[in-house]
């Protein structure tokens, strides 16, 4: 089951329906079946919070990842911070809040499917599955 929930903030207007089938979707792309991903809506306070309880990091980001998964079966909390996305969209006048919204949630799924974004190359890589996702919502 595919959640959507939301702390200090207003859930974001997407489709969620849409939403959990391109989920469902690429996770399949990948051999894996969606189970339980809770996605949680934050603002830059609560991430901040987050980040440094359980990572030790202390600034902000788009999203943490929780993994769950086991086998083929992609599982997680994933946070995500509408206003870093806000940011982000503003800072690269090429992108929309809502496909800047849309990579990221996209962006967790991934990495609950095994794709990794801070080793060498990991980053060109993932990019590259966040476009092709991306592209199957009709986003691009």
């Amino acid at each position: 089951m595919i959640t959507f929930n939301t702390e200090n903030v207003e859930i974001p207007d997407i489709d969620c329906r849409r939403i959990e089938q391109w989920i469902t979707d690429v996770a399949a792309s990948y051999g894996r079946r969606a189970g339980d991903i809770n996605y949680v809506f934050v603002d830059d306070e609560r991430i901040l919070a987050v980040n440094r309880q359980f990572l030790g990091h202390d600034y902000y980001t788009d999203i943490i990842t929780f993994d769950y998964t086991e086998g083929h079966i992609v599982s997680g909390d994933l946070y995500i911070s509408l206003d870093t996305i806000r940011t982000n969209a503003e800072q690269y006048a090429h992108c929309q809040y809502r496909r800047e919204l849309h990579r990221v949630i996209i962006h967790g799924v991934l990495h609950l499917c095994g794709l990794n974004d801070k080793g060498p190359g990991e980053r060109e890589l993932m990019e590259a599955a966040e476009d092709k996702a991306l592209a199957l919502l009709n986003e691009a």
